[in-house]
């Protein structure tokens, strides 16, 4: 399964280009590109007249004039907001004060654990702990506007309060970080967690939606199929795991070696943290165990 996952990392827009990318939705790409982030934050205009900023981006005032400019002449109701890590939300409140539209989507920032002695943020992004919304979605709640409207999706594994929305009348979803099409998406605790993120990817896999518009990259069509790939890949990894288990006690470090040979040095602190958030979920279902809590330097086992 996972040999058929094939990633499509088409640059299809430069950063600041209004590009309308399916029905009712324009896209602007911040200019923020980097390992992580690909091109750019993608920012989504949802609706003509009265529209919906999706994901403001980071705190750039260069990206927020062109969000603006794409938009004079009309009415921004809604900035809704998938997930509090800074690449995409970090601009909430400058548009906010800009459009004087209230903010609505994802609650505060949380993390699915305690962060660790020593533990720093998962990476370059970062959280953004002064996030407060005016209206928190939860699952099945959303806003509308004339012609459209965006329903919550609640898809917790990239962040704890990570959202999708899925626009009806396009038969879509935005996807935020939880399945992109140039990239599989780093799950780092303690603010992202393997075992919730993988219930989530069957959630989306159940949808009807075929087509998913994600935070970075291209819109990515065929998207139940892919994700059932995505899917067949985080298990294989976790199989990878299991059996290096078998073998003998592993660290984190150990097992990127092994699993991710080849792999780009800067990516390497990425893959040890996916590692680390499969190795915290076998341990929690008692199919690895080590010495207390998982730690990132710990030495992990099989169990059984």
């Amino acid at each position: 399964m996972a040999e058929e996952l094939v990633f499509d990392r088409t640059a299809d827009a430069a950063p600041g280009e209004v590009a309308e990318v399916a029905p009712l939705v324009r896209r602007i790409v911040a200019p923020n590109p980097s390992p992580f982030t690909f091109t750019g934050t993608a920012s989504y205009l949802v609706g003509r007249g009265k529209v919906a900023i999706v994901d403001p981006g980071p705190d750039d005032p260069a990206h927020l004039a062109r969000l603006l400019a794409a938009v004079r002449g009309e009415t921004v109701s809604h900035i809704v907001v998938t997930h509090t890590h800074r690449d995409h939300s970090a601009g909430v409140s400058a548009a906010a004060a800009a459009t004087g539209a209230p903010v609505v989507g994802c609650g505060a920032h949380r993390r699915f654990r305690p962060a660790q002695d020593g533990e720093s943020a998962p990476l370059e992004a970062g959280a953004d702990p002064g996030h407060r919304p005016d209206v928190e979605l939860r699952e099945g709640e959303g806003v509308a506007g004339p012609g459209w409207s965006l329903v919550a999706v609640e898809t917790p594994g990239h962040t704890a309060n990570h959202l999708a929305f899925a626009l009806p009348e396009a038969r879509l979803v935005f996807s935020g970080d939880h399945v992109m099409a140039w990239s599989t998406t780093v799950v780092a605790p303690p603010d992202g967690a393997m075992g919730p993120y993988v219930a989530s990817l069957r959630k989306l896999i159940a949808r009807d939606e075929d087509l998913y518009l994600p935070g970075h990259g291209p819109a990515l069509r065929n998207a139940r199929s892919f994700t059932r790939h995505l899917l067949g890949h985080r298990l294989m990894r976790e199989a990878a795991i299991r059996e290096r288990l078998r073998v003998g006690p592993q660290r984190v470090t150990e097992l990127v070696a092994e699993l991710y040979r080849g792999l780009d040095p800067s990516l390497r602190r990425a893959a040890g943290l996916s590692v680390f958030a499969h190795l915290e979920d076998l341990v929690a279902r008692g199919e690895a165990a080590t010495e207390g809590p998982p730690r990132i330097d710990g030495l992990f086992r099989g169990a059984g």
